[in-house]
């Protein structure tokens, strides 16, 4: 009779179970659970996901060696195959384009694959087969460091949900058809793009994150964006360029998201908003808008102020700020006039909801001092702001404190929170 300890407990479990427990396994520990029986020898040949990386060969001074294990483990792993592949990934610093990855896309769009991943070397750029255009069950697409051209009798990936380009080249007209042929994409991200004019046309998308050398992004046709992340980086020509744009760019990148919940904007996004930005002009309200994180903030730019209050006044349930200045920023506010302060704090606006405000690299200036006081003053129900001063006016922090302390606070609960020991 069978012992227990003979018994292949886990071989009896659902298959469905046991695929769980191998995927959690790095995928050489995976094919190598073939020696455990007759009953494991194939097992691994009919997982759904398949994650390839580094850690599949062993490690080789010879980089050459290593590259030419990880093809020949690829290919014989796909080889052996059998069943549909759901999920197919491959983040590696060996491959790179070779004709090997080719083949291996023209077999995944014939197993009706619905994630794919790939992630290839740091060296040449690898350039996409059209073969990855006859994917067409694809929810999820992450490509870094490709090239990419749309061929001619593409009709979208009508299934795709989730798109993640990352150094990708590729015309914006391509792309910005791609992703209108994307009728289901909920969730966008596209980095270290360079001097891109973009159009989105995406009705369904949620998520969005953008980083990268922008000449202009339009937000035409996105109602359904719930958040937002974006870090606009500036070149010379890019900001020669903004100074002839006569187009206001808070409308096009803001004025078509009434559903926003979280904006997150990095390095030069305020500034970006802030070109040709018309003076008083506030025809949205973002009813759903709850939390504001802007980093690099030039309190000194009376553009860049309008931009921010532009976005806290017309955010009427607003709970959480935060806010980084610019480190940049000089001693003298430019362009603010002398009553600027005086009727914002003697306005009626007040944040019924704000609870939460965080302030970062703060200089002291006064543009800085007068929106923290105006922020005191019209905020009803905030329980804390915390304050960090820059690194580089340590010196003045008790002055700026003693300042701040002395500010009228509409909340009697609010608590005002010096922290110099983390500049």
């Amino acid at each position: 009779m069978e012992s227990d300890l003979d018994q292949d407990l886990i071989g009896e479990l659902p298959q469905s179970i046991i695929e769980i427990i191998l995927s959690k396994l790095p995928i050489r520990d995976v094919v190598r659970t073939s020696i455990l029986s007759r009953k494991w020898r194939f097992r691994w040949a009919s997982l759904t996901h398949i994650v390839f990386n580094d850690n599949c060969v062993t490690y080789d001074n010879d980089r050459s060696v290593v590259e030419n294990n990880l093809l020949n483990f690829i290919t014989k792993f796909l080889f052996l195959h059998n069943g549909p592949i759901h999920k197919f990934a491959i983040t590696t610093s060996y491959l790179q384009g070779t004709p090997d990855v080719d083949q291996w896309l023209l077999f995944l769009s014939r197993k009706e694959v619905k994630e794919l991943v790939l992630e290839l070397g740091e060296g040449e750029w690898f350039r996409s087969p059209s073969c990855l255009f006859s994917c067409k069950k694809l929810t999820r697409l992450e490509l870094v460091r490709c090239e990419l051209e749309i061929p001619p009798n593409f009709r979208g990936f009508l299934c795709l949900k989730y798109l993640n380009l990352q150094q990708v080249l590729i015309p914006p007209s391509d792309i910005e058809y791609l992703i209108s042929s994307c009728p289901l994409l909920e969730s966008m991200t596209l980095s270290y793009f360079d001097s891109l004019e973009l159009t989105v046309h995406a009705p369904k998308l949620k998520y969005l994150i953008l980083e990268g050398e922008f000449k202009d992004i339009c937000l035409a046709n996105t109602p359904n964006l719930v958040a937002i992340s974006a870090a606009m980086y500036m070149t010379d020509d890019i900001a020669e360029h903004f100074e002839l744009s006569s187009s206001c760019n808070f409308d096009k990148f803001l004025g078509g998201v009434p559903k926003l919940q979280r904006l997150i904007g990095h390095i030069y996004f305020t500034k970006y908003l802030s070109i040709g930005n018309r003076r008083g002009w506030n025809p949205f309200t973002y009813h759903h808008l709850k939390f504001i994180e802007l980093y690099q903030v030039s309190f000194d730019d009376e553009k860049e102020v309008r931009v921010v209050l532009q976005l806290i006044e017309n955010s009427p349930n607003l709970l959480e700020l935060q806010i980084s200045g610019s480190s940049t920023s000089s001693a003298a506010t430019r362009n603010l006039d002398v009553g600027f302060w005086d009727r914002r704090l003697s306005s009626n606006c007040m944040f019924h909801q704000l609870k939460t405000v965080k302030m970062a690299d703060v200089s002291g200036l006064p543009s800085e001092l007068n929106f923290i006081k105006y922020l005191l003053e019209h905020s009803p129900v905030l329980e804390s702001m915390s304050i960090t001063p820059s690194l580089y006016v340590r010196d003045r922090g008790l002055s700026m404190s003693t300042d701040m302390l002395s500010f009228r606070r509409a909340s009697p609960q609010a608590t005002v929170i010096f922290n110099p020991d983390q500049a």
